[in-house]
């Protein structure tokens, strides 16, 4: 039976793969292990992306004193992400399947060279049949640089590595129109992309042991449907999960965000993801506003600038707001900001932000 996509991500989260006491749960974690290696002897590319190192490590030690969030954090990670990597390792070697660590964090994203250097190391597993599993690197984290969770990491894979869809495993169903405990609320089955729905009734309510919540997945599938790419939030906890959604089995429980036809590539899937990593804020007129959302493909001006905050130099991303202070796009600057100041509103004949390094929300 052929598979519905051959290039996915897999986002687990800490509430599919911990029991309610905080330790691994150890069958769940085979069972989906056991999916993904039979899906990967089918042809299945597929990265996963896991939650669980904190919890583990929370499990395994106690702490001797009172420590500081970022502290206890960190050292639940770096004892629980031993154990979380050598479990997945044995039980894919059971599968005759290979498995690599990749720990990575949200700073990798900022800098080009090193969200390329990611993607080439990612490329080079798949092309030689390794599963990686991807972790945040909460041993070195902070913060105020930390991913909002899971989701967000897995989003940014599936952006980097042009992957068909992005599944999201988590406790529940999918969306729901209310907390899913309501008995009023009901799941939604389909969004389209560039739907918009009453978000505040979307529950954002976190998970016992992860940082993230159905808001956050709620976003992140927007942006990446956006994008192009297949998003599906799903129960985790139910049996065959994955080799259901893979076969396209009628009737199958999930929340799918239905991808635009029209893909985002290049280097603008890495400015989509990188409004965390904007150094300033450009604001533009009204004729500048107009021709960078009109259907032409044009550039942003030095004479479209109005304003500016920050400091950025040559190469920084920066965001573009119109005079209502809405954001419309982020881009690659050619200019610093010293030198806008002072040219701001000249005719430079060198765009501030070029076509190619620009992204229209």
């Amino acid at each position: 039976m052929s598979l519905l996509y051959s290039r996915i991500v897999v986002k687990v989260g800490s509430n599919v793969l911990t029991r309610e006491d905080g330790m691994l749960n150890i069958e769940r974690m085979k069972h989906i292990v056991d999916q993904l290696s039979a899906l990967r002897k089918q042809g299945l590319q597929v990265i996963l992306v896991t939650s669980g190192a904190v919890a583990a490590g929370r499990a395994e030690i106690e702490l001797q004193r009172k420590l500081d969030p970022v502290s206890s954090r960190q050292l639940w990670s770096a004892v629980g992400q031993v154990k979380l990597i050598n479990q997945y390792a044995s039980l894919f070697r059971s599968n005759d399947v290979t498995c690599a660590q990749v720990l990575t964090t949200k700073e990798n994203f900022s800098d080009r060279l090193h969200y390329l250097n990611m993607r080439n190391c990612m490329t080079t597993l798949l092309e030689n049949d390794v599963i990686p599993v991807v972790n945040e690197n909460d041993t070195i984290s902070v913060t105020e640089l930390m991913f909002t969770d899971n989701d967000e990491l897995s989003g940014l894979i599936a952006s980097m590595m042009d992957m068909e869809a992005l599944v999201i495993l988590t406790n529940v169903d999918g969306v729901f129109t209310g907390p899913p405990d309501d008995p009023e609320s009901r799941l939604i089955q389909e969004i389209n992309h560039g739907e918009s729905l009453n978000i505040e009734a979307i529950s954002g309510k976190k998970s016992n042991f992860g940082r993230g919540g159905m808001l956050t997945k709620f976003h992140i599938a927007s942006k990446l449907s956006r994008q192009g790419i297949s998003v599906h939030i799903t129960n985790g906890l139910k049996e065959n999960t994955l080799s259901d959604l893979l076969v396209n089995k009628p009737y199958f429980v999930q929340t799918h965000f239905i991808p635009s036809k029209k893909k985002s590539t290049g280097v603008r899937k890495w400015l989509a993801h990188s409004d965390d990593f904007a150094r300033g804020e450009v604001v533009i007129n009204g004729g500048a506003r107009e021709a960078l959302l009109s259907d032409k493909a044009v550039s942003l001006l030095l004479i479209g600038i109005t304003s500016l905050t920050g400091f950025f130099k040559e190469g920084d991303i920066v965001r573009v707001k119109d005079a209502n202070s809405e954001i419309i796009g982020l881009g690659k600057a050619s200019y610093s900001s010293e030198e806008v100041l002072k040219e701001m509103g000249g005719k430079m004949s060198k765009p501030f932000i070029h076509y190619d390094y620009l992204y229209l929300f």
